[in-house]
């Protein structure tokens, strides 16, 4: 599974920072723990960062670190030009999908039937559930969702309302392969905080055990 290659141990929960936008910061999240970071290139995101600077944070951490392009309804150029992880958190259709030249993230608003419709769709790699509002920082259905975990075969990362005081709970309800943080994780609406990583990432050890 091409997920393997990011960093954990069987039975850990994997730890995705998103909304990285210096260096400095992405060191921070890998010093504490993550296992992938993700770098959000929309424009319309408080979180937004441009190729070049894409390009200079993963010049500054380790080649073999996961490190995401979070894109939201791409141009098919664009999808084909974008090396490595991508995550897609748009509209993308599963023809546009299927067109990424890396290993893809579906990043998806909860429903029982967009959990089954990526699940089948072989050009997915991880699937990311998360809440309503997808990057609002809202919860979704965990109960609904842990009906339905026995029936995906692909990873799955939890999204969506999650911060050090509730990560830990998500994890010993859902068992996820992974979770994911940008908003909680944040003192001010798109300024990453370093403590709050650290006590992110210190909570989902927490959760493991």
């Amino acid at each position: 599974m091409i997920a393997d290659n990011w960093p954990g141990s069987d039975g850990q929960t994997r730890i995705k920072i998103c909304g990285i936008q210096d260096p400095e910061m992405a060191h921070v999240a890998i010093d504490a723990g993550a296992s992938a970071i993700g770098m959000v290139n929309h424009p319309a995101s408080p979180r937004h960062v441009d190729e070049k600077t894409i390009a200079h944070i993963r010049q500054s951490i380790p080649s073999s670190f996961p490190s995401v392009e979070v894109l939201v309804d791409p141009s098919l150029e664009k999808l084909r030009d974008t090396r490595g992880w991508v995550q897609l958190h748009g509209e993308e259709s599963e023809a546009l999908v299927s067109a990424a030249s890396g290993p893809v993230i579906r990043g998806f608003s909860f429903s029982p039937e967009a959990v089954r419709r990526w699940n089948e769709c072989e050009a997915v790699s991880i699937l990311l559930i998360d809440g309503p509002g997808k990057g609002a920082g809202e919860r979704f259905d965990h109960d609904q969702l842990l009906e339905l975990k026995d029936s995906v075969d692909k990873p799955l990362v939890i999204a969506g309302g999650l911060c050090p005081e509730t990560v830990g709970d998500v994890i010993r309800l859902l068992k996820p392969w992974g979770v994911d943080v940008s908003s909680g994780v944040e003192s001010e609406r798109g300024q990453k905080d370093p403590d709050l990583i650290r006590a992110f990432c210190d909570a989902v050890r927490a959760g493991n055990s």
